[in-house]
């Protein structure tokens, strides 16, 4: 599922969709001509913009998805959760670096930070921080994510189908980690 998603998503089926995200669904934007450096994604804040409403939320709230925050939720919840974190965000990293978009457009400028942008890294975060809080929150972890993931779009930070993907990625890879745990647990059982 991920990989036709990866695949419709660089052969432009998707365009019109987040194009119209551009125009219509995120008041908190602030678009630049230029890509964002890797270290944004690596350093929680780091570039943030605190210009409105919207970008002080998604700043606020996606913060507990940042890259070394969310390593830090699920290593403290599951050492598996946090590999299957860290093979994830290495997924992401790959996908970024070879899946190019049709170009979007906001205000008249070329958006290129959504040229590779698939999948939100945020996004698939988001879903292994949620789990990983979900034994201790409960609801409150999955309210969390929703708030989250709406904020990406808002703030335009990710357009639809970046965030459709790293939920898809979040989710394998919460599978897989699953079933590493089971394989784990079963392995310590058989040993006593």
């Amino acid at each position: 599922m991920f990989a036709s998603l990866a695949g419709l998503v660089a052969a432009g089926s998707f365009a019109g969709l987040d194009q119209w995200s551009v125009d219509h669904l995120m008041p908190g934007a602030h678009f630049t001509s230029s890509p964002s450096p890797l270290s944004d994604g690596i350093v929680p804040l780091l570039h943030a913009h605190w210009n409105g409403a919207i970008a002080v939320a998604a700043n606020i709230v996606t913060l507990p998805a940042a890259f070394l925050v969310a390593l830090a939720i699920t290593a403290w919840r599951s050492r598996v959760l946090a590999v299957a974190l860290l093979a994830a965000v290495a997924v992401e990293v790959i996908c970024k670096e070879t899946i190019v978009r049709p170009p979007l457009h906001g205000n008249g400028v070329h958006i290129a930070a959504f040229d590779s942008s698939f999948p939100s890294g945020h996004s698939l975060r988001t879903v292994l921080v949620a789990a990983a809080l979900w034994p201790i929150l409960g609801w409150w972890s999955a309210a969390w994510a929703i708030a989250s993931l709406v904020l990406l779009d808002l703030a335009g930070w990710h357009t639809p189908t970046d965030i459709a993907g790293g939920i898809v990625l979040g989710l394998l890879a919460l599978l897989v980690g699953a079933r590493a745990a089971r394989a784990l647990r079963a392995r310590r059982l058989a040993r006593t």
